[in-house]
């Protein structure tokens, strides 16, 4: 678990990050953190007027976790594929959530999967999709439905994850700027 200060300054970071790349400046300095590797991932997703703006990450990495939540800062802000690249007009009003997760594990009885506890990962060889833990809890989904939509996002049958699909799961320790 971060600390309350870690997790500002890891909010702050993200922030300044895309600010500085937008501009064309230099990135900001490093985040000091307790432990910087212990997590397994990262995603930061952005919000405009409570909208989905860009939502990128990078699930399973052994990297610092400041370098990653600015990679993934970085990506939400200009590699999302779903959305233009965000302008430096709309850095003001843009809200940041980070999700930083656990070790990726796999599913051994799908009655083990809790909705708004667990993110999950669907993949049958080459397509792989991911969801955080927030958007079942977000969507009032249960188990079955939040299973289908990850299958989806694999670019699987929606029902992949009864004929075959492996099913992985994680946590995520989730905050933003909202909190």
């Amino acid at each position: 678990m971060l600390s309350p200060a870690e997790r500002t300054a890891l909010l702050r970071y993200a922030r300044d990050t895309i600010a500085a790349h937008l501009k064309g400046s230099p990135p900001p300095p490093r985040v000091a953190l307790e432990d910087p590797r212990d997590h397994s991932g990262a995603f930061v997703t952005l919000h405009t007027g409570g909208d989905l703006r860009g939502c990128i990450g990078f699930p399973g990495s052994s990297e610092p976790l400041d370098e990653v939540v600015g990679r993934c800062a970085i990506a939400a802000a200009t590699e999302d594929p779903r959305f233009p690249p965000l302008s430096a007009e709309e850095l003001p009003g843009l809200e940041l959530e980070i999700s930083v997760l656990t070790p990726i594990r796999p599913v051994a009885d799908l009655t083990e999967i809790e909705v708004g506890r667990d993110g999950l990962v669907a993949q049958d060889g080459f397509r792989r999709g991911l969801l955080l833990p927030q958007v079942a809890t977000e969507r009032r989904w249960d188990r079955e439905t939040f299973l289908t939509h990850t299958c989806l996002k694999a670019g699987l049958r929606p029902d992949a994850w009864r004929t075959g699909a492996k099913i992985s799961r994680f946590q995520a320790e989730v905050f933003g700027e909202r909190d």
